[in-house]
């Protein structure tokens, strides 16, 4: 009885809360921030960790990213409607992490359009049976088929979406974060919102190439932005000197990683050493750092 009781008081306590629109910022002219909070998702925070929002047009609206379970996704979609009149006809998935994508099917709507990486739909396809048996435990939310939506719009290089008088620039990424990260720039305000590309604060997770990230933040460091917004962490003013904790604690991953293999050393030994002066510079170390050396290490056991 108690098994099934807690999800039913759940649903409808977020039901409850869906009525309230999500806490929303405008950080810039049309740019509205929901600022995630660092912590690991559980069945206590339902996976609502991430940087959410949307941008603003003359015509209609992009959201990017939508939640960490549906009910978010009704939360934030409640904030568009709180904040302007104008429709919904964009919703742009950053990449395939749950935080950022289970709030989906709170927009599914005939005039609005998913929108992401080519290699969204085949990462949502390869981790939707997981996802899907692992909600319930991890993170207290129901999950369906139904609200892994994967992209009606794909973006292989570049592709420019015009919501009236706004003009955005959907960027795809080589591997790095996952493969299958999109970053978005708002030419009106000068505003790239980098999703899981740029962590602040909170430890940067590795579920893709760390030689591919680094790569990455090498060309994006060239470029100038008055504002970024990371997936996770507050709002940037300073670009690019924000991204270089990040960029330090990864190229230390490299560096301490190829030294560990040329001396023989095993993963089990790596996992116990690399990185561990960074302990105290992030928050949720201990939750992820084990396994980005793990990544990294599998990655680069290999190289030539």
């Amino acid at each position: 009885m108690k098994v099934l009781l807690l999800p039913v008081l759940f649903m409808a306590s977020v039901q409850a809360l869906a009525a309230t629109a999500l806490p929303v910022k405008e950080v810039a002219d049309g740019v509205y921030l929901h600022v995630g909070k660092h912590q690991f998702p559980d069945s206590k925070n339902h996976g609502e960790i991430a940087n959410l929002g949307f941008i603003v047009g003359q015509k209609c609206v992009a959201v990017i990213d939508s939640g960490g379970n549906p009910e978010q996704g009704l939360a934030l979609k409640q904030a568009v409607s709180d904040s302007t009149p104008t429709p919904i006809c964009y919703v742009i998935n950053t990449h395939v992490h749950p935080d950022h994508i289970y709030g989906n099917s709170a927009f599914k709507a005939a005039e609005v359009k998913f929108v992401g990486h080519y290699k969204l739909a085949a990462a949502m396809a390869a981790r939707g049976p997981y996802y899907r048996d692992k909600a319930a435990g991890q993170l207290g939310v129901t999950l369906t088929a139904a609200d892994l939506i994967p992209p009606d719009i794909e973006v292989k290089d570049s592709l420019k979406l015009d919501l009236g008088g706004r003009s955005l620039t959907l960027k795809a990424h080589a591997t790095a974060h996952t493969d299958n990260d999109l970053s978005v720039y708002d030419e009106k305000t000068n505003t790239l919102w980098l999703g899981d590309l740029l962590f602040t604060e909170h430890l940067p997770t590795l579920d893709g190439s760390l030689k591919g990230w680094l790569a990455e933040i090498d060309k994006l460091e060239q470029q100038s932005f008055r504002y970024v917004i990371p997936g996770h962490g507050e709002l940037v003013t300073d670009w690019p000197q924000s991204m270089q904790a990040q960029k330090h604690y990864l190229t230390l991953l490299l560096t301490e990683i190829r030294a560990a293999i040329k001396k023989g050393r095993h993963l089990e030994d790596a996992v116990k050493t690399v990185g561990y002066s960074e302990k105290n510079n992030w928050v949720l170390f201990d939750d992820y750092h084990r396994k980005n050396v793990t990544t990294a290490f599998a990655e680069l056991e290999w190289e030539d």
